[in-house]
């Protein structure tokens, strides 16, 4: 499992009304797209949900990395943003953990995003496992959350160039209540062809 999202930054007067409409009229283009667990179709919006921007940010589980770089490079789709947008940076993450929630059944309206970086010496008794400790303690917390009544899936994965990591979770809530977020999104659209396919638990 691979996550991967851009985020594309809009003026702060944007109409976000065209992001909308873009969702709504090409969003099923990736309902069935080989190799993709999920994209959800998530923006921000300036005052709203304390988001000082307004954002269009689609985020990606993929299963399979060629379906991923053929997306990006091979003319799979990513190019309509790049003729549309300009090209944003691509981050993608190494999966680590994905559940599926309670209510995995019914449509995400919300997702939350925590971005948070890695100490530099999380190695705190000289073992060398400390990263691994941590992880471990991550992972746990995202199984206890990941069965709150209104999740439909969350996923933890880990940023090693920068040593950061990644929790994203959909929620069926019209907010996402989660406290730790470090931001929250409205979710236009989810295509998840490959839901199923996402590893249960542990992603090694």
């Amino acid at each position: 499992m691979h996550a991967k999202q851009y985020e594309i930054t809009l003026p702060a007067d944007y109409d976000m009304g065209v992001i909308r409409r873009r969702v709504a009229v090409g969003g099923h283009v990736l309902d069935d797209r080989a190799g993709l667990g999920l994209k959800a179709y998530v923006i921000r919006e300036r005052g709203v949900e304390g988001s000082p921007v307004n954002q269009y940010a689609p985020f990606y589980l993929w299963n399979d990395t060629g379906a991923m770089a053929r997306f990006l490079v091979g003319g799979g789709g990513f190019q309509n943003i790049v003729r549309d947008f300009g090209r944003p940076v691509a981050r993608h993450w190494a999966g680590i953990a994905c559940h599926a929630g309670p209510a995995r059944a019914a449509v995400p309206r919300a997702a939350s995003r925590r971005l948070t970086p890695i100490p530099a010496d999380p190695d705190t008794d000289g073992t060398g496992l400390g990263l691994s400790a941590l992880i471990e303690r991550e992972t746990a917390h995202l199984r206890t959350l990941a069965a709150h009544d209104g999740v439909h899936t969350a996923a933890l994965a880990v940023d090693p160039p920068h040593w950061q990591l990644l929790r994203f979770v959909l929620w069926a809530d019209s907010a996402a209540p989660d406290e730790e977020a470090t931001e929250r999104y409205e979710v236009l659209h989810l295509s998840a062809p490959g839901i199923g396919e996402l590893p249960e638990g542990r992603a090694w």
